[in-house]
């Protein structure tokens, strides 16, 4: 008979066999294994430096772009806007206060003057807020000679009392600065924009500045709410210009909401990349077609034009 030991022996032998299999076997194919990772290895390191000498590459081309534009700005929109002046309206908090100082640094460069900055709050597009304006401006405290429309939402009627109060006509009258006063500090009263800087006086032009778009159940009336004071401030003096970054194209946002309707499009110039130099000389070159009637979609979107024609004189 085959005793226990026989057994155990047995069974520690199979062990032992395997054991060493894996080890034969282990070290057989480690050093393969190990050489090919290693390889893997190097490629990605070379292709890591290959990447860092790429991006090292374009931000000195970009770099070169961007010093080429600020150098060519100023000769590009010299005498665009003589003798112009221009109200800088901020729609939304993603506007920063560089992109502002930015645009009106341009337009100075272009000859014009900066009439003011107003910031809108949140609170002027807010349709909870609709019911305080209607209160405000069919109320007795408006500038005398203000003509609202006989009909209209709170937006509409709120867009036409800024027009009328910010703008100059092109056949005139200068509006009262008093009124301007009385109006954005009624309006101030309520939250729901803030004039910025020095004292603000009546423009030929206005610069809507926007950023990103709006989101919520909400977003397609706030849109219009904006989109009233751009046609208002438009119609009523030289021309409006919207300009902003490449997200308020998108349909939440102001540009996206005026590009998509061609009448809109037509009567209010759309600039998406503020951000940029070109998009800054572009929404100076903007303002001076707009004086001629001309309007037009410029930037990076789609349908666009890359900037507006150049006057004859900087070419």
């Amino acid at each position: 008979m085959i005793d226990f030991r026989y057994h155990l022996v047995s069974l520690i032998a199979v062990f032992l066999a395997v054991a060493l299999g894996i080890v034969i076997g282990t070290t057989a194919l480690n050093a393969p294994i190990l050489a090919d990772i290693e390889n893997q290895v190097s490629a990605l390191e070379q292709d890591k430096r290959n990447l860092e000498d790429r991006t090292r590459d374009l931000q000195a081309q970009l770099d070169t772009s961007v010093e080429f534009e600020e150098a060519v700005a100023g000769p590009l929109v010299e005498g665009t806007l003589t003798d112009r002046s221009v109200l800088l309206v901020p729609t939304n908090d993603s506007v920063t206060a560089e992109t502002v100082e930015a645009v009106g640094a341009l337009v100075r460069q272009a000859g014009g003057s900066v009439s003011g900055v107003v910031r809108l709050e949140p609170e002027y597009s807010d349709p909870a807020t609709g019911a305080a304006l209607q209160s405000y401006v069919t109320g007795s405290g408006l500038p005398a000679g203000v003509q609202l429309p006989e009909s209209g939402d709170a937006d509409t009627l709120v867009a036409s009392l800024l027009a009328q109060t910010l703008m100059i006509p092109p056949a005139g009258p200068v509006p009262d600065t008093a009124a301007v006063s009385s109006v954005l500090a009624g309006l101030s009263s309520l939250d729901v924009l803030n004039p910025e800087g020095a004292s603000v006086v009546p423009a030929d032009h206005a610069v809507l500045l926007t950023g990103s778009g709006f989101t919520g159940d909400d977003a397609e009336r706030r849109n219009a709410a904006l989109v009233e004071l751009a046609t208002a401030l438009d119609a009523q003096g030289q021309g409006a210009v919207v300009a902003g970054d490449a997200p308020s194209a998108r349909p939440n946002g102001l540009i996206g909401a005026i590009r998509v309707d061609p009448t809109l499009a037509a009567a209010v110039s759309t600039i998406d990349n503020v951000g940029t130099v070109v998009g800054r000389i572009s929404t100076a070159l903007a303002l001076g077609q707009e004086s001629r009637g001309t309007s037009g979609k410029y930037g990076t979107g789609e349908d666009t034009q890359p900037v507006p024609p150049v006057p004859a004189a900087a070419q």
